[in-house]
């Protein structure tokens, strides 16, 4: 990119919703030639992103808050990115569950059936927990930071 008399070469990658790297320069070149989404996650008015007991399946919207928020699978360890993802309820929709932007999470087909065989999962400040059933727990990894690893960073401030 040039501006005025100064050339700018992009630095770092991005990881795009099926999980690759890119380089920066790749990923601005694409954005300017893409329809874009804004991802709002308080006060949002326009997208009905909480649709209760009336759909089963989620929306375009939540999903789209879905790649910006989960990225990937939640489970942890799982690799699974966004696109090989399902959308899962928290509370199973045969339990009345809601279909509700806070309580939908992404999990890949084999740990979305998981929820059938005992697991909790759910929506917290920190991200989404897979709670294991008491037979298995060992303390395992609760979230899954593969699709964050920006969470693993130490802050200036701590």
């Amino acid at each position: 990119m040039n501006w005025g008399n100064r050339t700018v070469r992009p630095r770092g990658s991005g990881v795009t919703g099926g999980g690759s790297l890119l380089p920066m320069a790749d990923v601005i070149r694409m954005a300017s030639h893409a329809h874009h989404y804004l991802a709002v996650f308080d006060k949002h008015t326009n997208q009905a992103l909480y649709l209760g007991r009336t759909k089963r399946l989620a929306s375009v919207g939540q999903r789209i808050v879905l790649h910006a928020r989960d990225r990937g699978c939640t489970k942890p360890g799982c690799t699974v990115p966004g696109y090989g993802a399902q959308v899962h309820h928290t509370n199973g929709w045969a339990k009345n569950g809601q279909t509700n932007i806070d309580e939908v999470v992404f999990a890949c087909g084999g740990d979305n059936r998981l929820a059938e065989e005992g697991w909790t999962v759910t929506v917290g400040p920190d991200g989404v927990q897979w709670i294991p059933p008491p037979a298995i727990d060992v303390g395992q990894a609760r979230l899954n930071y593969l699709h964050h690893p920006e969470r693993l960073l130490v802050t200036p401030d701590g």
